[in-house]
């Protein structure tokens, strides 16, 4: 029976995975600083005796006995990145240390979730793990693009120097019920704002374009990516079909019968990626991995757990 810590793992991403590790039969140490994890998302795990909760920041070092490390922790919605790009920067520099210290110390396998960011707003489509990317290294989003950027460094020289064995994955746009309602990504807002009837808000003109891969395919990838013994990555994991944010738009408010919210258009905030769109050849051909539920079935699973805890918001609204 192996012991797994997941960092990060009361959030949205990281909860879903600690659920799939208990399943499966193994020890899951789950570890958050609580900036953006929540403990209504294992709340439900706190009772299996092969569940560890553990309340600490990556910034800070820590020791612990395990046999593989998932590495997510850190802010990935804009909103909650920019509130502190300082400590975005160290979650990802320092924090990334950190683990792979501990990882070193112990032996133990560690996949990174970096991110599709690392690509920027690019200029190759769709995006190949050999892209270098096209990033603004003192813009807005630099503390998380480059941070990750800088933590894929860290993982892959600790790996040639030290002989550690490193996985790094690439996650587009993923959605699916525990993402935060608040985390200002497109799919919650475009949600929320069809739930409460009011105006969906698009950015720009809305031919920009996202892919979206529902958090059910990528927990499988990511732990495909984990169990296989030959490829370090970087690997891209994300759903290739592509949306522009009107077409989401037009999805979601399907998934709302009876809304009343209408389309409006706001500026485009500086280095928003015009497109994004990953090539997952590579995970095919190595993980066998492709996503299968498509925008419609995903979308509808996550409007009915928006519609909950909105409903749950307002009763603890008239409570008080």
């Amino acid at each position: 029976m192996r012991s797994i810590l997941v960092t990060g793992g009361a959030g949205f991403l990281g909860s879903h995975l600690c659920e799939r590790l208990l399943e499966r039969g193994d020890n899951v140490i789950c570890l958050d600083n609580f900036f953006t994890g929540r403990k209504q998302n294992i709340l439900h795990l706190m009772g299996n005796p092969r569940f560890e909760l553990m309340r600490h920041d990556i910034v800070q070092p820590f020791v612990l006995e395990v046999d593989q490390i998932y590495n997510l922790a850190c802010p990935a919605s804009p909103v909650a990145y920019q509130y502190n790009p300082i400590k975005t920067i160290k979650t990802s520099t320092v924090g990334v240390v950190n683990v792979l210290g501990l990882a070193k110390r112990c032996k133990a396998r560690v996949l990174h979730c970096s991110t599709s960011e690392v690509y920027g707003d690019p200029i190759v489509h769709p995006q190949r793990e050999d892209y270098w990317g096209h990033v603004n290294p003192i813009g807005p989003r630099s503390c998380y693009d480059e941070g990750k950027r800088v933590a894929e460094s860290l993982c892959i020289n600790y790996h040639f120097q030290h002989n550690m064995e490193i996985r790094i994955i690439r996650i587009f746009n993923t959605y699916g019920p525990r993402m935060d309602p608040n985390d200002g990504r497109v799919i919650s807002n475009f949600i929320n704002q069809t739930l409460q009837d009011e105006p969906i808000t698009i950015y720009g003109d809305g031919t920009q374009t996202r892919s979206f891969c529902y958090c059910e395919d990528l927990i499988r990838g990511m732990m495909l990516m984990m169990d296989q013994d030959e490829e370090t990555g970087p690997i891209n994991l994300g759903n290739p079909g592509e949306y522009t944010m009107l077409e989401l738009a037009q999805e979601v408010i399907k998934q709302v019968p009876g809304t009343k919210s209408t389309i409006t258009h706001v500026p485009l905030p500086k280095d928003d990626p015009k497109q994004r769109c990953p090539d997952i050849t590579k995970a095919k051909t190595i993980l066998g991995w492709s996503p299968t539920i498509n925008l419609s079935t995903g979308l509808a699973k996550t409007v009915e757990y928006y519609r909950s805890e909105l409903s749950r918001s307002r009763q603890l609204a008239d409570k008080n």
